[in-house]
């Protein structure tokens, strides 16, 4: 029920859009740029007022606060993320649920490690602040997510051959 709402509010836009793309990446570009905020939102929250800037001590090891809080804004926005894909973005997937699930987990895992990757470069070894830094970070991983889902994650069966 969400879904066809969501889709319906999408569909009301997309003739803004239409000459610039096709509909399921006018899909993916509103729920994932919807997810990413939100996941930026929790980024910045738990950066500056859950860890206020300060190492996290999770016992067995410290995590510095910009890591913890991508930790947190991946608990918090892989949920959503794989609900729109499913069902808004790529809902003529022809795999079945759990496999999306386990496709999608992995894109994510490979995103997440490129996130972090990303992170250390820009933050420990380039001194940029870390909102900044994930905002750019953002982008290039987006790029990899989008490809990674449409091919890998959600593809949809190939074309019979005509003879």
């Amino acid at each position: 029920m969400l879904a066809r709402l969501i889709i319906q509010i999408l569909d009301w836009f997309y003739p803004l859009f239409r000459r610039l793309m096709p509909k399921q990446t006018f899909y993916y570009a509103a729920c994932g740029g919807g997810n990413t905020l939100f996941g930026l939102l929790i980024f910045f929250v738990c950066e500056n007022y859950v860890f206020a800037k300060q190492p996290v001590d999770l016992w067995l090891f410290v995590m510095k606060s910009h890591k913890a809080a991508m930790v947190a804004n991946f608990m918090f926005s892989f949920p959503t993320g794989f609900y729109l894909a499913r069902y808004v973005v790529f809902s003529g997937s022809a795999l079945k649920g759990r496999s999306q699930l386990i496709r999608y987990f992995f894109t994510n895992m490979f995103s997440l490690l490129l996130n972090y990757i990303n992170l250390t470069v820009l933050v420990d070894w380039l001194a940029m602040y870390p909102t900044p830094a994930q905002i750019i970070n953002t982008i290039i991983v987006v790029i990899f997510s989008y490809l990674a889902q449409k091919y890998f994650a959600f593809k949809r069966p190939a074309k019979p051959q005509q003879t």
